[in-house]
């Protein structure tokens, strides 16, 4: 296993400020490969499925306030 890097097996993951803009699969994810990257819209709703994996993403603090 690459030092650093995680077999991406949660279906829930938590992301903060610094995962911003949101992708799936993530750079520490060791399948980085795994599908194609998709860019996930997090801040808008606080949460989102990625279409290939099923892996739920919640934004730590819920969605961003609108202006």
């Amino acid at each position: 296993m690459e030092q650093g890097k995680s077999i991406n097996t949660a279906r829930r993951v938590e992301v903060g400020e610094a995962d911003l803009p949101l992708h799936c699969p993530r750079p520490q994810d060791m399948l980085w490969n795994a599908h194609p990257r998709v860019f996930l819209p997090v801040e808008q709703r606080g949460e989102a499925l990625c279409p290939y994996c099923g892996t739920l993403y919640v934004r730590k603090g819920g969605a961003r306030a609108g202006h």
